[in-house]
């Protein structure tokens, strides 16, 4: 089985709750990079929007429950898609009172077939808006948008840890969530992209080339994944994972097409990997070969010290 690298106007009258304000943008701010940055978190929250909605068009309470769902879990993703529509609105708002036109949402396909492959892949979606929220938080200059950025991630990992406790994975897997660059995430997002409005800003992403999972999750750090870029690089390559704050390069084998790489022990939860072209222990563009691919990593049991003092 194959896994693809399968996110200021007050909105009381819309939400029901007033919303924390985006501050106006300046002169100097039009020129830098959070507008950008407003867009592309636009860009991501209106997938995650169309998603559930679809879903939950799709699927009623009953489905749910017959797919071992309890009724509790779903009404609480009814509240996750109210969440996702309230992300959009608010980000729109603050764009066009900044003076942008805010992206439109693109149209989508989303491989879900049935409930749980609806939520197991929910699961997935919502920890690449988490990553995405918290790569992108160094580049945002304006400390306001930051507190909105911030609120926003702060939502998006408790509908991740809902939905990881749902399908039977630890949703506290990880000491620290894992940041992702633009590109990385701009990857994943655009493997459910059909296409965009012409009129939509052109964000400054790109997709790396693509690398496939080849077997089943979840793994374990005793354990080897296997993985099949679109095209094999030639030369010294290696496996880079990104688990939490740690980014760990690891050597890898080749044979038959495709490439096997050990499970680091430093891995646990939702991580990501990539074929890099050195083993420096960094992600960056001028590195990146493929990836990334997402690999579910089970931890191991938790240790730590009862001693208070």
């Amino acid at each position: 089985m194959r896994f693809s690298t399968i996110s200021s106007l007050a909105l009381t009258s819309i939400m029901g709750v007033s919303a924390l304000a985006l501050p106006p943008m300046t002169k100097r701010q039009a020129m830098d990079i959070d507008p950008v940055i407003l867009q592309y978190a636009l860009t991501l929250e209106h997938l995650e929007n169309v998603f559930y909605k679809e879903a939950l068009s799709k699927w009623d309470q009953q489905a749910f429950i017959d797919a071992g769902f309890t009724a509790d879990f779903y009404d609480q993703l009814k509240y996750v898609a109210h969440d996702e529509e309230g992300h959009v609105l608010y980000l729109e708002a603050g764009l066009t009172a900044a003076g942008a036109m805010p992206v439109q949402a693109c149209t989508y396909k989303f491989p879900m077939t049935d409930p749980k492959s609806f939520v197991a892949l929910a699961s997935v979606i919502e920890g690449v808006g988490v990553s995405a929220y918290l790569g992108a938080a160094a580049d945002i200059t304006e400390k306001a948008y930051l507190t909105a950025a911030g609120a926003i991630l702060v939502t998006e990992s408790i509908h991740q840890a809902a939905e990881r406790n749902a399908i039977g994975e630890i949703p506290m897997a990880n000491v620290f969530g894992t940041p992702m660059g633009m590109n990385a995430v701009y990857t994943i997002a655009s493997g459910f992209i059909v296409s965009c409005p012409s009129t939509n800003m052109a964000l400054p992403v790109m997709a790396y080339p693509s690398l496939t999972l080849i077997g089943g999750q979840p793994t374990s750090i005793v354990a080897s994944v296997t993985l099949e870029p679109k095209t094999m690089p030639t030369g010294t390559f290696f496996a880079t994972w990104v688990s939490g704050l740690d980014i760990v390069p690891v050597d890898v084998t080749v044979a038959n097409g495709v490439v096997t790489a050990p499970v680091p022990s430093q891995a646990m939860g939702q991580s990501y990997v990539f074929l890099t072209s050195d083993n420096s222990g960094n992600v960056t563009d001028s590195n990146v070969l493929a990836g990334p691919t997402i690999v579910e990593v089970t931890p191991s049991s938790p240790t730590f010290n009862i001693t208070i003092q």
